[in-house]
């Protein structure tokens, strides 16, 4: 699979005068939301998709600022705005009732989501939740020393000197087994990082981990006080979503189940695409 075949697959929605890139497939009436992780995008679940719609009727879409969606200079990119544009997007293609799965950057997106879904603000129903190796729990998050260097104050200057082989052997090191992440994959992961002048708003989108203190409380304490049953699938060797914060989600949810998947890194979508389509599907 190539960026371009990837493309091809979806289509552009205008949310607040941006254009989102969306891929919906499927004909199932049980409908599957995806909120993808960071720096990456919708590219992830390019190896489960096909297995995913063969129960759900899949919607992915690149967070503004990601992939193929619009990168404008100056915006905040808030993770808050990030869940705005998710409910904006899912209110136009009709929604009434969904599954929602969200790994990584997008579990903090789906966390916002929750809140408000807990304070009846919203008019989606949210059936099930998902989460896969996200550092709600940014306090046990283990930072590469690029995001640290990104979200720093000379993140701009960082950014523009980060080239594909940086960018390569950062994302190297977050899988358990570096063989199962061909060079092609991390090529089609640089060329959307790079689309549409990615480059210039790196460092912004890398400010996410800031906001996930500031809102340590509201969206930790929506993940306490949800009644949606949720299924918590995590692998075990991830280096920077680590174990532990599994394990304490699994103490603060209240209608939890966890799976782990094995031997595998922080995306197990990737890496692991059979073992963790079985525990997302099952």
């Amino acid at each position: 699979m190539n960026s371009k075949n990837w493309k091809s697959k979806g289509n552009f929605i205008s949310i607040n005068n941006h254009n989102i890139f969306v891929i919906d497939e499927g004909n199932s009436n049980n409908v599957l939301v995806i909120l993808h992780g960071y720096p990456t995008s919708t590219f992830d679940y390019y190896k489960v998709l096909p297995q995913l719609t063969k129960k759900y009727r899949v919607i992915l879409h690149d967070h503004l600022g990601f992939g193929f969606s619009d990168k404008p200079k100056n915006y905040s990119y808030s993770l808050i705005d990030q869940a705005e544009i998710a409910l904006q997007l899912w209110s136009q293609l009709g929604l009434k009732k969904v599954t929602l799965l969200a790994h990584d950057y997008g579990t903090s997106v789906a966390t916002e989501i929750i809140t408000r879904h807990n304070d009846n603000k919203i008019k989606l129903a949210i059936e099930y939740l998902i989460l896969c190796n996200g550092s709600m729990h940014v306090e046990l998050a283990q930072m590469r020393t690029i995001q640290k260097l990104l979200k720093g104050r000379f993140g701009k200057y960082v950014a523009m000197f980060t080239n594909f082989p940086i960018f390569s052997k950062n994302m190297q090191n977050v899988y358990y087994d570096k063989d199962k992440v061909s060079k092609n994959e991390l090529q089609q992961m640089w060329i959307q990082l790079m689309h549409n002048n990615g480059r210039r708003v790196i460092h912004l989108i890398s400010r996410y981990n800031n906001e996930r203190y500031t809102y340590w409380n509201r969206w930790i304490g929506a993940l306490k006080a949800t009644q949606i049953s949720t299924k918590i699938i995590w692998a075990t060797e991830d280096p920077v979503a680590i174990k532990e914060m599994a394990e304490l989600l699994s103490t603060e949810i209240p209608n939890n189940c966890v799976y782990w998947v094995e031997n595998c890194g922080h995306f197990p979508m990737l890496e692991c695409p059979n073992e963790w389509t079985t525990l997302v599907l099952q």
